[in-house]
């Protein structure tokens, strides 16, 4: 096999819209610097993502300087959001968790309430105090995470992504393949590896980065929303749920956990320690 690489990283800004793929980015010890620390909430406090909105994935969130975002999105104006002052919280759910969140305002909430079509706000997440523990039962002491699902990265690999559109293009959908990687909404993407070479992965290091491979990465409907066109599909959940369960879920890709800070860039070498 070639060298394993990293072919691409991806950062998003708000929770749940368009990924971004920048050359290089910054780990930090809650994951990519940028990534999810913007999300949307419904009246009832409640996180939006393309679970039940998958309109989600047609607005795009560009970052200033500073942590700030600008929202844009087909159809509507683009709008500068700048870090909110951190003078008071609101109380979010992610997953029936509470987090404290900081709102953006009330431009922001007008922007984003346009775009869904009703009653919605942006809340932003910057004070380490309201970062979220990694789940426990995965987690060592400690480690935090923003407004992603559940751990500061996910790594997938082409190999992998190969042998499932193979898999796709068997199956009883097989023209809604081959799949793009968008679909699964990665951090990182590895490339020279064997398909499925990650489910043996404990640790790896990327560039100057080492990781701790925390679990597979257990998949939902937002895999099968076109990240283009916010349509959806049966693939590749149906054939994931055939070929690719673990414990009772569906799985692609693996949650990473960060040992320490450092970058990442695009043509990183991938060593995998164990």
């Amino acid at each position: 096999m070639p060298t394993p690489l990293l072919r691409s990283v991806h950062v998003h800004p708000v929770k749940a819209m368009r990924a971004l793929s920048p050359a290089a980015a910054e780990v930090q010890p809650w994951g990519l610097a940028g990534d999810r620390r913007w999300a949307v909430v419904d009246a009832a406090g409640k996180v939006v993502t393309q679970r039940r909105t998958p309109r989600m994935a047609l607005a795009t969130a560009e970052p200033l300087p500073g942590g700030g975002v600008v929202l844009s999105a087909p159809g509507h104006p683009s709008l500068p959001v700048e870090v909110p002052h951190p003078s008071a919280t609101l109380t979010m759910e992610i997953f029936d968790k509470p987090v404290e969140a900081v709102p953006a305002g009330p431009a922001a909430d007008d922007w984003v309430s346009a775009f869904l079509e009703g009653a919605f706000r942006l809340v932003h997440m910057d004070a380490p105090e309201h970062r979220r523990p990694v789940d426990p039962e995965y987690a060592l002491p400690g480690e935090t995470v923003s407004f992603a699902d559940g751990y500061p990265l996910l790594v997938t690999t082409t190999g992998s992504l190969d042998a499932l559109n193979s898999l796709v293009a068997g199956g009883d959908h097989a023209h809604e393949g081959p799949l793009p990687m968008s679909r699964f909404r990665p951090n990182l993407v590895v490339e020279g590896t064997a398909p499925w070479a990650e489910d043996g992965w404990t640790r790896l290091t990327v560039g100057e980065v080492t990781f701790r491979v925390a679990r597979p990465c257990g998949r939902c409907v937002v895999t099968t929303t076109d990240q283009l066109t916010a349509e959806r599909g049966k693939e590749p959940l149906r054939t994931l749920a055939r070929h690719r369960r673990r414990d009772g879920r569906a799985v692609f890709g693996q949650n990473l956990v960060p040992e320490h800070t450092g970058t990442v860039r695009v043509g990183d070498e991938v060593k995998i320690l164990d």
